[in-house]
């Protein structure tokens, strides 16, 4: 018979109040293990969902209160690691653990009975034969996937390389080994499109979890992590932070991507966050790009990641690559974003029923509008922002998402005389339907996509071939295989050239890699277009095979200037309704920063945007050898009050 004894725990809330509170083990739970798991416990006179942090059998002192007893264990996924990686990656974002667990709790608040775990019909699996490339990073990683060892691997695989048939031979092995598999995409329709294919090809059950998933959905999921079943888990951001007890492997697929740092704070990196994982759970993470980042490339150089390269399509060839300039006059004429020679190109797809893209980083009619008197510009008084013009003859913010009529006046000088300036994917599809009426045009962008059925039914068309032309934005740049496309047409290659980051050319080069790479997917012959206005050294980068070229041209650059991968760069943001106040505030922090002799202080800078929903915005960067010195300097004015709220981001990209 067992001895009773006191047992007693130390939890965190989920509600934001960042102490720890000790309470009672009953008797019917003294024999359980509670580190980790999600309790409910009396405060005042209610209950709050909380998560178990330590658990003992002694007080260092007698308390002058009386401790009072946990209510309940909620049903939580046995994961014996959760726990110390939950407090390592809020210790890197310097934040509140709880702020994490926050992300789940929506799972915790279902009053559901456990009921049988039906998974969707799936499809026997289909044989994986993998290229002699392939089977060279299927063997390597395969058998880290049955031993504890974080095994980080990149694998640089041209556009239609086939690494997705890597992904899905891995998570087979880790399936037959009884263990669930993450497959991380930077963007929800991507994550959309791999469960669909990973549903039909695979005879493993695929699961989702982003902001896509309907209640029954996630209930199922988290019904089979109660069950410790294996499974493949796919989404964006979210997966990362779930319970797995029998988490095997992590494939983070377009691991270049933006779109894996997240916009709003605390801005967690999903691809650090899965690193992380990875390495507290000693297991093996792949990392998988055409255009891999120059962090990554850097961390298989000097930091021991195993690197791999897929140099041969699996089906097609290379497009042919050509450079328009734009300001040279034999390419000029009236017609200015669609150059002669593009003009040419696509009417010889359309004759032969091929295919074509036309890319354009811009959403919209035109940027702006501008008067021609006085220069007046409409922006978004809330955000600072210019306002764009849209189809509906409405200008759009593109950060709050307030809408205003077009003026019939120049609100300053009163003259009704304005001016378009720039150009969005709606005006090109206009100019389009002008040079080509009998073709059918289809436009694919963020505001497209955001509507989930419409978005489905342009791609399902463009893929059947019954869309000749696509005008798209960056949402058709990622992942997508379109077999019928033999032309892609890039207008103005050389936009986002000049953002004030260090890494705009990098993020250009690979965008370009991208969206180039949707040509001659399944053809002999296909050809890229790129149209700019200016000669940059970028452009002779852009054939894929040359990528490495520019890394090594990019790498020198940085470590003049000490930017990442060559030294840390992370960011304290500012936020208040008063401008002036914000910028005192600023002001106080360097000064107190100032201290730090092994850190360099940027700023206060003015963001971009400097005011979104009537915050006004400033920004500090902090340069360094390493994370840690600016990990400690960011500690010392953490719990220091400001009137303004304060936000540190670990890295700055």
């Amino acid at each position: 018979m067992r001895t009773l004894i006191l047992m007693y725990i130390h939890v965190r809330l989920l509600n934001g109040f960042n102490k720890l509170l000790t309470y009672q083990v009953p008797s019917i739970y003294q024999h359980e293990q509670l580190i980790g798991r999600v309790v409910q416990v009396p405060l005042r006179n209610q209950l709050v969902h909380a998560l178990v942090e330590h658990q003992f059998e002694s007080l260092q002192e007698t308390p002058s209160f009386t401790i009072r007893e946990l209510n309940s264990l909620n049903a939580f996924p046995q994961d014996p690691h959760y726990v110390s990686f939950i407090n390592k990656l809020a210790e890197y974002q310097q934040i509140e653990s709880y702020i994490l667990i926050q992300r789940i709790q929506q799972f915790l608040t279902s009053e559901k009975e456990d009921e049988a775990i039906i998974y969707e019909q799936i499809n026997q699996t289909q044989q994986v034969v993998l290229t002699e490339e392939q089977e060279k990073v299927y063997s390597f990683l395969a058998p880290y996937i049955e031993k504890p060892l974080f095994q980080p691997t990149l694998v640089h695989g041209v556009t239609g390389s086939g690494k997705t048939e890597i992904y899905k031979k891995l998570i087979l092995k880790a399936y037959q080994k009884n263990k669930t598999s993450i497959v991380l995409l930077p963007e929800v329709t991507l994550a959309l499109q791999f469960a669909h294919l990973f549903k039909h090809t695979l005879a493993v059950p695929v699961l989702s979890f982003h902001s896509h998933n309907t209640k029954k959905e996630k209930e199922l999921l988290w019904q089979t992590l109660l069950a410790h079943k294996p499974i493949v888990i796919i989404g964006v951001h979210l997966p990362i932070m779930l319970p797995i007890g029998n988490l095997g492997l992590i494939i983070v697929d377009e691991e270049h991507e933006v779109g894996y740092q997240e916009k709003k704070h605390p801005k967690i990196n999903t691809k650090e966050a899965a690193l992380l994982r990875a390495q507290h759970y000693q297991i093996p993470i792949l990392l998988g790009s055409a255009t891999p980042s120059t962090t990554s490339l850097y961390n298989s150089q000097k930091k021991g990641w195993k690197f791999f390269q897929l140099t041969k399509r699996y089906a097609g060839n290379f497009p042919i690559i050509k450079i328009i300039n734009l300001t040279e006059k034999k390419h000029q004429r009236k017609n200015f974003w669609i150059s002669k020679e593009l003009e040419q190109a696509i009417r010889q797809r359309l004759e032969k029923k091929e295919q074509t893209i036309i890319f354009l980083n811009r959403r919209g009619v035109c940027f702006f509008i501008q008067c021609k008197n006085c220069s007046y510009t409409p922006i978004c008084h809330h955000c600072s922002v210019s306002l764009t013009l849209h189809n509906d003859n409405e200008l759009h913010c593109h950060y709050c998402g307030k809408k205003e009529p077009y003026p019939t006046q120049c609100p300053s000088c009163k003259k009704d005389n304005f001016l378009k300036k720039g150009i969005g994917t709606q005006q090109v599809v206009s100019i389009l339907e002008k040079l080509f009426p009998m073709a059918h045009i289809a436009r694919a962008d963020l505001d497209t996509s955001s509507k989930k059925k419409e978005w489905h039914k342009t791609i399902e068309q463009f893929n059947k071939g019954t869309i000749d032309i696509m005008v798209g934005t960056q949402t058709i740049t990622k992942g997508y295989h379109f077999p019928k496309v033999t032309l892609v047409g890039i207008l103005w290659a050389d936009l986002n050239l000049n953002f004030p980051a260090y890494h705009a050319a990098e993020t250009t080069l690979q965008q370009l890699i991208q969206v180039a790479g949707r040509a001659g997917r399944e053809s002999a012959e296909s050809l890229v277009l790129v149209q700019t206005m200016i000669d940059h050294p970028i452009f002779k980068f852009i054939n894929e095979i040359n990528y490495i070229g520019f890394y090594a041209s990019e790498i020198s650059k940085r470590m003049l200037l000490s930017y990442p991968p060559c030294g840390r760069f992370s960011e304290i943001e500012l936020i208040h309704k008063n401008e002036s106040t914000v910028e005192k505030d600023a002001q106080k922090i360097i000064n107190l920063l100032a201290k730090n002799k092994n850190i360099t202080i940027l700023g206060p800078a003015i963001p971009p945007v400097s005011k979104i929903k009537n915050l006004h915005r400033r920004k500090i960067y902090l340069k360094a050898a390493s994370f840690i010195p600016i990990s400690e300097a960011y500690q010392s004015i953490k719990s220091k009050k400001f009137a303004s709220k304060h936000y540190f981001t670990p890295a700055s990209f």
